[in-house]
């Protein structure tokens, strides 16, 4: 009967979760509410049965064995036969209303009792021991163990499976088992697929866990026929380099996703997502942090002061690295420094020609890009080694159109003109509105808006405030009543973002639901408006075409104000780009583009419309005389990849600038750019040249070493160690000043005019010693009074003024207020703080690599910190969180989540409901972001330890 219950347990739990009723409802699995009655019953039944024929045995066998029964032996006999007559006579019970799964049981019962039946026939059959001998043995054995009734058993075991501990459901490990052995399958698919497989598993070769989050965490269904279709290239089952292009929206991320997570499952190697925006790279994160928990891999960010060189090795769990391309350069650099390069097995480029710069992998790394569609793709294909996929594919139709006068014009490249008549506007304009609007963009926007979404593309920063700002003056009353609730919640969540102030222009068009969306805005406030956008909570936004680059921001109606991008005529690149956000995919059925022109560019927009997309991708170590070869070079130097100008050159050959040198070096070969490269390496001290019999040596030195591991512009590296040198000399303690102008970014002085009566200000409020060491850096109180005062000084000095919008950020946290007070746009300033911020992460690892600059290095790491989030000390852990902003982290701190594992540990569905406006969604972003900062900072911990308790290999041994 042992067995027999913990068979009915197991069977039970192969089809009940924690949360499911084990009987199916029924209160027993005899559809009887008194089953250890009826089971009592049953046995007495039995007892007394067996107790009448026992006699009759004993009276038999008392002749000749009396001796040896002991007195209890009719009882403990009935006892032994209890089990299969129990079962008998439940066997023969009606069983055809019970659930499948307890007739299963039954079956799986009766089985059993088969069994062990056979092998009872078979044990009797031996031959060589007689009937009497068994009998005795089998008593004496029977008299050994007192049996417990079956009611005792089962009671028993029920109680034992009740205290049994129950953590993981069987439901969830039997998933879990799914799970791997999907896996495994698809590994060995992978590892012998050939040209004609076109199938590797039941989600393109992962599990069919990821196709549910897929719809759990996207909401996505199914494919489109080109994912499809690109998934199951033969070269991408082969793992070969391949570069795809389809137009803007086509759903090209969702490909490279796919591949990335089955490299991390499948392969269990890390991956490399580089994308172009330090925006894009935070909104990935929060975006795959979900399947990092659910599949158990880690998503770690490298943008901005983030990210870690070499990254943590991890033993047990795969890391996808999701950077900007300065940061995936120094994350190579690192990998192949610590020889780990064999460990990262895929990387994905996003917007190829517009960054494209990778130059060194692992033979055993693959590289997918992604693009738009490229006229030299040949010569990208002859760089990788990798196969070409194009489609024109746009899962809404999209139809463009050109606005002159007051008439509307198709765009269709079979007319003899490229323009096919389509209407006339029909909007009844006064000569006031006339004046105000002559291109009509007030008509153009109230056919879609409020009911459908707008965007207005303007050529410089100013105008979209205007243009928002003069749309407002003509919309209707009912526009004001249109989600007014939700449009004063942002407006309230719009001033918290500002410590209390707000935009003048904002507050006047937000309750109108239209918005402004450009650069001269803080991080803050564009990641507010791209949601109520999104939402629906604001119709139209008036934007640069920066909008079109960053984030995804469909629209049903694309209008372009101009075909100028500020002086400059809009590439065909630029244009594609932004036509391209017209339609969303999903909830419009066509998307419309209306390109405003003048007559005099009626020739230039017709070859902008109505030709083929021509853009093609260089390479960009020829920019800015030269740059990129240099810091190339150095690189290859200081990581031993190449120690000769001969292997110098074997190693060029396999880069872009070889293939495309016919372009690109005109003026003189490639081997002459890289000779005079490698001279004025060694003429700044970042390389030596050595000569000997073999030829010369090229070795780095410890300044070359400290600028290609901190990522320094050669421009600067100089500078930059003077700077230092000089300020270890009187480094200021009592004050941030002194540091914060050291990792002040060099390449922002220019962008920045100094109002001299503000700067001179602002220079009186510093104490003396700070006022003392300006003046040891060249900047005293005379030179700035003399600027103020409109006098002609040579030199400029408008670094320190740099350093003082960041002295007070940092003493005040209120970015509005010294926008304000340094008559500086709020997005420039914070530019400039997100600037300094990563520029402090490079001067931090200049100084590790160089022992003289040793007291900078724990100064610089809380100085970096300070940089990255510049609020008060407490919101700082929840800010780390991907996507929490400076007034959501205040939100969660006033609501008691005020620490990560506060975060963490939230339930979505408490924290949406606690805090205003954080919708279900977004909660689950934030709480999923945090679960794996969390993970992540616990795995960095776990692998030190491990680490450290790691016996060494070459521990010496004892010699014998």
């Amino acid at each position: 009967s042992d067995t027999v219950l913990t068979l009915h347990c197991v069977c039970c739990w192969q089809y009940c979760s924690d949360s499911e009723d084990l009987f199916g409802g029924y209160d027993s699995i005899l559809e009887d509410s008194s089953l250890l009655a009826k089971l009592d019953d049953v046995e007495q039944n039995e007892r007394q049965s067996d107790l009448q024929s026992a006699a009759h045995t004993d009276a038999v066998d008392q002749q000749d064995f009396t001796s040896l029964r002991p007195s209890n032996e009719g009882n403990q006999t009935c006892e032994d036969l209890l089990t299969d007559s129990i079962l008998d006579d439940l066997r023969n019970e009606p069983l055809e209303d019970l659930p499948a799964s307890q007739l299963q049981f039954q079956e799986q019962v009766n089985e059993n009792v088969k069994r062990s039946r056979l092998q009872e026939g078979n044990k009797t059959s031996t031959p060589d021991r007689t009937e009497r001998e068994r009998n005795i043995e089998d008593k004496t054995k029977r008299q050994s163990k007192v049996r417990r009734s079956m009611t005792d058993h089962l009671k028993r075991t029920m109680l034992c499976n009740a205290a049994a501990p129950s953590n993981v459901s069987r439901t969830v490990v039997l998933k879990e088992a799914v799970v791997s052995e999907e896996i495994s399958v698809a590994m060995q698919a992978m590892e012998t697929v050939s040209a004609e497989t076109t199938d590797l598993g039941p989600f393109f070769g992962l599990p069919t866990k990821v196709k549910d989050l897929m719809y759990k965490l996207r909401g996505i269904k199914s494919l489109y026929n080109w994912q499809e279709t690109c998934l199951n290239l033969g070269c991408v089952q082969q793992r070969k380099n391949l570069i795809y292009s389809l137009p803007t929206s086509g759903g090209k991320t969702l490909v490279a996703e796919i591949l990335i997570l089955r490299e991390l499952l499948c392969r269990k190697k890390d991956c490399l997502f580089i994308l172009p925006y330090i925006s894009l790279v935070q909104e990935k994160v929060r975006g795959l942090a979900g399947f990092g928990l659910e599949l158990d891999f880690m998503v770690e960010e490298y943008a901005g002061s983030k990210g870690k060189f070499p990254p943590v090795k991890r033993r047990s769990k795969s890391s996808l690295y999701i950077a900007t391309i300065e940061k995936a350069h120094s994350l190579v650099n690192s990998l192949i420094e610590t020889n780990r390069m064999e460990n990262l097995g895929l990387v994905v480029v996003d917007e190829v020609p517009a960054r494209f710069c990778l130059y060194s992998t692992h033979k055993t790394t693959q590289i997918i890009g992604m693009s738009a569609t490229l006229g030299n793709i040949r010569d990208l294909q002859t760089f990788l080694r990798a196969e070409n996929y194009t489609n024109d594919f746009r899962p809404v139709q999209l139809k463009e159109y050109v606005k002159l006068k007051d008439t509307i014009y198709e765009v269709d490249p079979k007319e003899e003109e490229c323009f096919k008549f389509s209407r006339a506007l029909n909007f009844k304009y006064s000569s006031g509105m006339q004046r105000i609007d002559p291109d009509h963009i007030i008509a153009l926007v109230t056919e879609v808006i409020p009911t459908h979404s707008c965007l207005v593309f303007c050529p410089t920063k100013k105008n979209c405030e205007n243009v928002v700002g003069m749309i407002c003056k003509y919309l209707k009353e009912e526009f004001l009543q249109h989600r007014k609730t939700e449009k004063t919640v942002l407006l309230r969540e719009l001033r918290d973002s500002g410590n209390g102030s707000v935009c003048p222009v904002l507050r006047k068009t937000v309750p109108y639901g239209l918005a402004y969306h450009h650069s001269g805005l803080t991080t803050e406030e564009r990641k507010l408006i791209e949601e109520a956008y999104s939402s629906g909570v604001l119709c139209l936004l008036t934007c640069t075409s920066t909008l079109a680059a960053g984030i995804n921001l469909p629209a049903r109606r694309v209008i372009l104000r101009s075909p100028y991008v500020a002086t400059d005529f809009l590439k065909r690149s630029q244009y594609k780009q932004m036509v391209g956000r017209a339609g969303r995919a999903g909830i419009d059925s066509v998307g419309e583009s209306i390109l405003i022109l003048q007559d005099k560019d009626r020739d230039m927009v017709t070859t902008l419309t109505a030709h083929p997309l021509i853009c093609s991708c260089y390479s960009n170590l020829m920019h800015d005389d030269g740059k990129g070869i240099l810091s190339l070079l150095l690189s290859l130097i200081g990581l031993n990849i190449t120690t000769s100008l001969d292997h110098m050159r074997e190693f060029l050959c396999g880069t872009l600038l070889y293939v495309q040198q016919k372009q690109l070096c005109v003026e003189r070969s490639l081997w002459e750019v890289v000779q005079q490269g490698v001279d004025l390496l060694k003429e700044k001290n970042l390389i030596t040249v050595t000569s000997d019999e073999h030829g010369q040596t090229l070795q780095v030195t410890k300044l070359g070493k400290a600028t290609y591991k901190g990522s320094v512009d050669l421009t600067y590296s100089d500078i930059l160690y003077k700077d230092l040198s000089k300020g270890l000399e009187g480094l200021l303690l009592n004050s941030y000043l002194h540091l914060v102008y050291l990792v002040t970014p060099y390449d922002m002085i220019l962008q920045c005019k100094p109002d001299w009566m503000v700067y001179f200000r602002q220079f009186t409020l510093l104490s003396a010693a700070e006022q003392k060491m300006s003046a040891a850096l060249g900047v005293p109180e005379s030179f700035v009074a003399r600027k103020a005062a409109g006098q002609t000084v040579k030199k400029v000095r408008n670094r320190m003024y740099l350093a003082l919008v960041l002295f007070s950020l940092l003493k005040e946290t209120n970015l509005w207020s010294v926008a304000d007070r340094f008559q500086l746009s709020r997005g420039f300033v914070q530019a400039l703080l997100s600037s300094s911020s990563a520029f402090c992460s490079c001067v931090l690892h200049f100084t590790e690599e160089l022992e003289e600059f040793w007291p900078f290095k724990a100064l610089l790491t809380e100085l970096m910190r300070r940089l990255s989030y510049c609020v008060k000390a407490e919101l700082i852990p929840l800010m780390e969180v991907a996507g929490v902003m400076e007034s959501r982290a205040k939100q969660l701190y006033n609501a008691g989540y005020k620490t990560l594992n506060h975060l963490a540990n939230a339930d979505p569905a408490v924290l949406s409901d606690s805090i205003e406006k954080l919708y279900r969604k977004q909660a689950n972003l934030i709480v999923a972001s945090a679960k794996m900062l969390l993970n992540e900072k616990a795995a960095a911990l776990q692998e030190e330890v491990d680490e450290l308790l790691t016996v060494p290999l070459d521990l010496p041994q004892q010699l014998t």
